[in-house]
């Protein structure tokens, strides 16, 4: 039972850490929605363009950062969750519930890449673009309305995806915990039973003789 009470605190300390992580990586992107650069701060020289550099760059690095570290505490402590109990028995229900498990942890993966990809795009493009640098061949670029917002909510199904599987893993260990007690007291029940009726067996075989 202290074990269990353990398990618990553990995975809701784990939980509230990615919750916060992501909270902030979230608010970040949304910050970094309302302050990027727009074609009004764009200054001409001639053929030659220019844009300032704005906070949208530190609050796009930072939501990478938390999002980063969220992603690796929370798909770490369900994945050593979930292997915690080794190698499970080959049973139906059990193997489609670890092709669950791997299939939300790749959509987990795919959908934190896909934010990472948006936020550092957007986030260059407000490191700051100097006359006849541009952000790419020369040219300067303004990152569109909504870049920022729609990385800030893939932050938000990143970490939905990320603390479910965090909850998803307690039923299967607790399941294959309880599996395996009842396996070594059956077993043991079952060694004491033999060793009884040895022992029985023992005197009524010198009574014959």
């Amino acid at each position: 039972m202290e074990k269990g009470s353990r398990g618990m605190s553990c995975r809701g300390a784990i939980c509230c850490i990615v919750a916060l992580l992501s909270a902030t990586a979230f608010s970040c992107s949304l910050a970094a929605e309302f302050h990027k650069v727009k074609e009004k701060d764009m200054k001409l020289d001639g053929s030659l363009c220019s844009l300032p550099r704005s906070s949208a760059f530190e609050l796009g690095v930072s939501a990478i950062a938390f999002l980063f570290v969220a992603q690796l505490v929370g798909t770490t402590a369900s994945v050593a969750t979930a292997y915690a109990g080794g190698k499970p028995k080959k049973i139906a229900a059990a193997a489609r519930g670890r092709i669950a498990f791997i299939a939300l942890l790749a959509l987990s993966w795919l959908s934190f890449a896909v934010a990472v990809i948006l936020l550092a795009t957007a986030a260059s493009m407000n490191h700051g673009q100097r006359y006849g640098r541009g952000w790419m061949d020369g040219d300067c670029y303004v990152a569109r309305n909504g870049v920022f917002g729609g990385a800030a909510a893939l932050v938000v199904v990143t970490a939905l995806i990320t603390l479910g599987l965090t909850f998803a893993t307690k039923p299967t260990t607790a399941a294959m915990a309880s599996t395996c007690a009842a396996g070594s007291d059956t077993c043991s029940s079952r060694t004491h039973l033999e060793a009884a009726e040895a022992d029985a067996e023992q005197p009524a075989g010198r009574s014959k003789q």
